[in-house]
């Protein structure tokens, strides 16, 4: 199969689809791959790189779109390369269609075959391919905080950590999955005061056991997540359910009681986020104000980390990958039901539930474009 690897374009997009490492894993499967020249300059994957690993260079995302059967990608198809896409050929990249009814209707104008990472599970549950970049995200989300809570950042000027005889900041965290167990590793590394709120009781206890008496931990309702975000000088939004949009846990008249120069950090925006106040920013302008609390809300936060996102990632979606170039879609993803939940968009049809719920489409099961 030949595999086409194109540039990102997103705004401060750095990561790359493959690293020169997974382009050998795929050449020496008997595959011809297709890379971008530049693609992976900016994180010091060079061109020389790409070529000593078995790649043929191509000059531009044209070539790439046009030559390859199998696009892989970073973040989801911006509407130029939607536009590159045809009936048939196999997108594997982040898509995180639910709160985005323009891609969606792109894609499946496109005729497309379009897996999504986000969605692949895993035998022992969760969401394999998305937990390397939840893993940046949840770290990364202190780290803004904590700038952001800087007075010269427009913040309430609050040391995270405080220092003896000034307390520390309150972070509340929402979710205690991937993104809110690597949140709350690094705000209690940094001294801040930590509550988890999330549904599942026995995830609760794991993290009680994990940091005991550092942080608290709180079961989550309406009643709950309102208290908690109205003592908070830092929310984290980390709150997923697979495929589906984000449901808003924090209401407007929440933001606007909070404390002025208080921060959120929306993890959740790549799937519409769990604030009502939250739309998505860049790395180029990556806050706003609202009620007067600093909303950070970057739908691609660790492409600021690129370099490290990129080798994180590859690890974990180089495998799936294989099987689709080794077996074609269609049979990789009749071996494979972890493989198979990826399947979000196919030949003009909805094939995930939550996709096809959220944006009022007729979802077509995937077995059944599978034969």
């Amino acid at each position: 199969m030949r595999i086409g690897v194109p540039k990102e374009i997103k705004v401060h997009e750095y990561r790359v689809g493959l690293t020169p490492a997974s382009v050998r894993e795929f050449v020496a499967h008997g595959h011809a791959v297709l890379v971008q020249a530049g693609a992976g300059e900016a994180i010091g994957l060079t061109d020389a790189q790409y070529a000593k690993a078995g790649a043929t260079l191509r000059p531009d995302a044209e070539s790439v779109f046009a030559e390859a059967e199998m696009i892989v990608k970073v973040k989801e198809p911006q509407p130029a390369e939607i536009a590159r896409l045809r009936e048939g050929q196999l997108l594997y990249t982040y898509l995180h269609l639910a709160p985005d009814p323009q891609q969606t209707a792109g894609l499946l104008a496109s005729g497309a075959v379009c897996v999504a990472y986000e969605t692949i599970t895993g035998p022992g549950g969760g969401l394999p391919l998305l937990a390397p970049m939840s893993e940046v995200a949840g770290r990364m989300s202190i780290q803004a905080a904590a700038t952001h809570l800087e007075k010269s950042h427009g913040g309430m000027g609050v040391l995270l950590g405080g220092v003896p005889g000034v307390p520390a900041a309150h972070v509340v965290i929402l979710g205690g999955g991937v993104v809110g167990s690597h949140a709350l590793q690094m705000a209690v590394g940094l001294g801040a005061r930590v509550t988890v709120l999330d549904r599942n009781v026995d995830r609760l206890r794991q993290l009680d056991a994990l940091y005991s008496n550092r942080a608290d931990t709180r079961y989550s309702t309406a009643a709950a997540v309102e208290e908690a975000v109205l003592e908070a000088d830092v929310v984290i939004g980390g709150v997923l359910v697979p495929g589906a949009a984000a449901p808003k846990l924090v209401t407007r008249a929440m933001i606007a009681a909070m404390k002025p120069g208080s921060v959120v950090v929306d993890v959740a925006i790549d799937q519409g986020g769990c604030f009502e106040t939250s739309h998505p920013t860049t790395h180029a302008a990556p806050t706003f104000v609202e009620g007067g609390v600093i909303h950070y809300c970057v739908a691609n936060m660790p492409g600021a980390v690129a370099r490290t996102s990129t080798h994180a990632l590859n690890n974990a979606t180089l495998a799936h990958g294989l099987a689709l170039a080794d077996k074609g879609w269609r049979e990789a993803m009749r071996a494979d039901p972890h493989l198979r939940a990826g399947l979000n968009v196919a030949l003009g049809r909805v094939t995930h539930e939550a996709v096809a719920r959220d944006l009022g489409y007729t979802f077509t099961p995937a077995p059944e474009l599978l034969g």
